[in-house]
């Protein structure tokens, strides 16, 4: 192989845990090219050194930290990166975003990826730098929060190491548990349950080798004005109250999930709003590494609990459980980062059980919608695997499993993943983006959210016309989730495509179009499914729960919302044959951009 592109390092380094071994592995330019980085790039690498049908918590199962070309330069949100795994809570492909300074530490290390594989014979710390890999005892840090275990090693091997950890929960193989980071989260999918498995604790990166881009005057432009533009109206509510002062804006339009999706509005909804919380509770306001926006808004309770606070960890511990104590939110906020969990898992199986004791099926009493003293213990419980909470580490679809008695129609979740804070059946592209996308329910990595609010469509009504925004909100992601760049840069770009492309040119030195860039986003999404398929999906797998189809949703105002089952089928059709798919969701054709073509 010649020298790696600008921006790529060109090798992934894979370090077997269970001696403390490591190889280089070569990734040419066809496949970066091919894959970018980031998810696209997770998912090659996890099809290439996963076994097929291998257990997710089994040493085999590889878990990848992927960079990407952006990582290093002065473009802004551009510090990023992808923890790709096979997921324990849905046993299919799973990719965790996040940002920190994690992602260029690591980058620095020289390598394009860094992928754990087997089980160390006790709890260790992984620590990689330049000169390679290597294994130290845990036992200091086993059973600390992820802030405090990252703390402890930065100490005790010097500041310049950044660290990304798990808490209890992951020890515990809490099936939602998180890998943290300068406290921001990988946060869905159960990956941190995954490091757990493998008795690593911590993976810690330091380095110093900067990696060239091809054109760096055109990059050091190009990253002046998207600084610039980041400053817009595009990214104003994010900058002046965070994801929250989404909260009564959705409350308002009938798409705010409430008490496990009994209801899509919340009446006390105000009390958790970003406007009241601003003025009462907010401590301070923060930034990812490398980024201009500053979305972060940081909250305390009155008891004193701090919490970075979105809407997504708002919606799943307040609304979703019925909970309005806007201190008890928060504290419940706090406890899952403590613990090292998903809120929105967390809140969505809490919120299930809730109904389960409403309707008799479950035996805690104690558990009920709008009880946040319920919902502190329910979490203490899940970050112990004790009483309860050994039933709900579990995940809702297992643990509707277990209770049984149709308790499986009302468990929220797609392929075993909990729902995020949309409502199906008043957001019916979002409907379908749930209800296909590889990793289950989740707003990431479809973004269909976008037509059903900007796309001039009825968000009630789903058509073929909803398929086809979604298609390609799911391709943008696609490429933005590989670059790596932020979600909420999305309505800075006025031809995206173009944009990424041009961009991507100058960094790496390749001759990049926007059609190719389209291309490559079409193999990453389809790269995903096909590795869902090797996995055993089933086309009963890209579907909705019973909950939202058929029955109407009372909306007010004698009004209603309805998703039949029938319109969801269509539209999931459409979708497929949109991806060059069949009716049972699996390829047609085998694709000229098959996987055999881009091996090493």
């Amino acid at each position: 192989m010649g020298p790696a592109p600008g921006g790529y390092c060109g090798q992934a380094l894979v370090v077997d845990v269970t001696d403390g071994s490591s190889t280089v592995l070569p990734l040419p330019d066809h496949v970066l090219r091919g894959y970018l980085g980031g998810a696209g790039l997770g998912t090659w690498l996890l099809t290439e050194l996963g076994p097929a049908g291998v257990e997710p918590l089994a040493p085999a199962a590889p878990l990848a930290f992927v960079f990407s070309p952006l990582v290093g330069t002065p473009l802004t949100t551009s510090a990023k990166f992808a923890v790709v795994a096979k997921s324990p809570l849905t046993g299919l492909l799973n990719d965790a975003l996040s940002s920190s300074h994690f992602a260029i530490s690591g980058k620095l290390t020289g390598h394009d990826a860094l992928v754990v594989v087997g089980r160390a014979r006790e709890p260790a710390n992984l620590l990689i730098d330049q000169d390679g890999a290597r294994l130290v005892d845990a036992a200091e840090q086993w059973g600390m929060s992820a802030a405090d275990a990252e703390e402890s090693v930065r100490a005790r091997h010097g500041r310049k190491w950044r660290a990304a950890s798990i808490g209890p929960a992951g020890e515990r193989g809490v099936r939602y548990a998180t890998i943290s980071h300068d406290g921001r989260h990988a946060g869905r999918g159960g990956l941190g349950a995954v490091l757990g498995a493998k008795n690593i604790k911590c993976v810690a990166v330091r380095g110093d080798r900067r990696v060239p881009v091809a054109d760096r005057d055109a990059v050091l432009a190009t990253a002046k004005d998207l600084r610039s533009r980041s400053f817009g109206p595009a990214t104003e509510k994010y900058r002046e109250l965070g994801t929250l002062s989404n909260l009564l804006a959705f409350n308002a339009v009938n798409t705010l999930p409430t008490r496990n999706f009994q209801s899509a509005t919340f009446a006390d909804a105000a009390r958790l709003s970003a406007e009241d919380l601003a003025e009462s509770r907010s401590v301070a306001r923060s930034s990812c590494a490398s980024c201009s926006i500053g979305c972060e808004h940081i909250y305390a309770s009155k008891g004193g609990a701090k919490a970075r606070v979105e809407y997504e960890n708002v919606f799943a511990l307040g609304p979703m459980c019925g909970v309005s104590d806007p201190d008890q939110v928060l504290e419940a906020s706090a406890r899952c980062d403590e613990l090292g969990i998903d809120t929105i898992s967390a809140g969505g199986t809490i919120a299930w059980a809730m109904e389960c004791v409403e309707r008799g099926m479950l035996d805690a009493p104690w558990l009920r919608f709008g009880d946040g003293a319920a919902l502190l213990r329910a979490l203490a419980e899940i970050g112990t695997r004790t009483g309860v909470g050994a039933l709900l580490a579990e995940g809702s679809r297992r643990a509707a499993e277990t209770v049984g008695q149709g308790s499986s129609a009302f468990a929220p979740h797609v392929k075993g993943l909990e729902l995020p804070g949309y409502e199906p059946r008043t957001m019916q592209a979002m409907a379908l983006g749930l209800a296909v996308n590889a990793r289950g329910a989740d707003h990431n990595r479809s973004g269909a959210y976008e037509a059903d609010f900007t796309g001039g469509l009825d968000r009630m009504h789903g058509t073929a016309a909803h398929v086809r925004a979604a298609v390609e909100t799911e391709d943008r992601a696609a490429i933005m989730d590989s670059l790596i760049f932020c979600k909420f840069l999305r309505g800075v770009f006025t031809a995206p495509f173009d944009e990424w492309a041009r961009l991507l040119s100058q960094v790496t030195g390749w001759d990049v179009d926007s059609g190719e860039l389209r291309a490559t986003a079409r193999r990453i999404v389809l790269a995903k499914r096909a590795y869902n398929l090797r996995e055993g999906w089933t086309p009963d797998d890209d579907w909705l729960p019973e909950r939202f189809l058929g029955g109407s949703l009372e909306l007010g105002s004698g009004r209603t919302a309805t998703l039949p089952p029938e319109r969801l089928r269509a539209m999931i059709d459409t979708y497929y044959a949109e991806r060059g798919l069949g009716r049972d969701g699996r390829p047609l054709v085998t694709s000229s951009d098959s996987r055999a073509e881009s091996r090493p």
